[in-house]
């Protein structure tokens, strides 16, 4: 697989474009993981949250009635 490229900006405003080198490459890796992590936490979390209330709605209840409740 072909590394991401990336350019680099110094003080002086020149730019080198470059692939990431190992050191660079892992901390990709692991950044990307985290946010596809996040990502799919993200979608379950509003999965679950819509199954809960369609299930409310089943039972003939809102959100606002589970506040009213204190719950």
């Amino acid at each position: 697989m072909d590394r991401p490229i990336i350019a680099i900006h110094d003080a002086d405003g020149n730019e080198t474009i470059r692939p990431m080198n190992d050191e660079e490459y892992a901390q990709f890796l692991i950044d990307h993981e985290a946010f596809v992590a996040k990502e799919k936490a993200a979608k379950d979390a509003a999965a679950a949250k819509k199954a809960a209330e369609a299930k409310l709605a089943a039972l003939g209840l809102t959100t606002d009635d589970l506040k009213a409740l204190g719950l």
